[in-house]
């Protein structure tokens, strides 16, 4: 990113905090602005949310900033790193609304081995390719951690869901195992964010187009990116947070 867009998006942030004052209290908490910004808007508004399943919450930037966006929403959050699962607790104390579950998500019950990277955000199931450590060095170290799995499916019978439902998945290239273990929760939502990836970073890892035609049978329709990731070395686009919504 150039230096003028780098300033007309400061510029924009600026003019956010100062018109909706709640986003200094958005900031404080740990939230995203940028997240925010990019999610406040009519549509996703006008969708009346009432749950979100908040699926790869890391330390819980995305659970703040959804709470803001929609205060009187249940929000579940889950995480499987104990120490991220703790950041996210400290994050949403005292929010009647929210329930954290130190767990993964997949396709089976199990334990399984987890490659906790030293950059967090990275930590995955899979494998890290050649492109994603080349792309991201500071990703290069990571030691296994046993964690547990359950599905989706299984959770959601346990807890009460109020539609309209938004499911968030950020899960470092174990998005279709998630679909898999929560194929009739994932039908019920209404809106589904998820990140996708054009490029192979986790061994193994569907793209786009496995997670577009998994969604596309289950009666949703792709409505574009919310936000991309690109190459630092050549601007192409590796990931993004790609937007689904149900058939009407």
């Amino acid at each position: 990113m150039t230096l003028l867009p780098k300033l007309a998006r400061r510029l924009q942030i600026l003019a956010y905090i100062i018109e909706k004052p709640k986003l200094l209290a958005l900031v404080l908490q740990g939230g995203s602005v940028n997240k925010f910004i990019s999610l406040d808007q009519p549509w996703l508004h006008e969708l009346k949310i009432e749950t979100v399943l908040d699926i790869g919450a890391h330390a819980g930037i995305s659970a703040v900033t959804i709470h803001s966006l929609f205060p009187k929403a249940q929000i579940y959050s889950f995480e499987p790193l104990p120490i991220c699962f703790q950041q996210l607790q400290m994050r949403m104390a005292g929010v009647n609304n929210f329930k954290g579950f130190n767990i993964a998500l997949g396709d089976c019950l199990s334990n399984l081995p987890l490659d906790c990277n030293s950059f967090t955000p990275s930590s995955s199931f899979l494998k890290m390719t050649d492109l994603h450590k080349t792309e991201f060095p500071y990703t290069r170290h990571s030691q296994p951690l046993s964690v547990k799995v359950e599905r989706l499916d299984t959770i959601a019978e346990q807890i009460p869901i109020i539609d309209p439902l938004w499911i968030k998945i950020d899960v470092q290239g174990y998005e279709e195992k998630v679909l898999r273990g929560g194929e009739k929760t994932i039908q019920r939502a209404k809106l589904i964010i998820v990140e996708t990836s054009f490029k192979k970073l986790y061994e193994g890892q569907p793209l786009f187009d496995n997670i577009y035609n998994h969604l596309i049978k289950l009666g949703f329709d792709y409505f574009g990116s919310l936000d991309q990731l690109r190459s630092r070395k050549n601007g192409q686009v590796l990931q993004e947070d790609s937007i689904f919504m149900k058939n009407a």
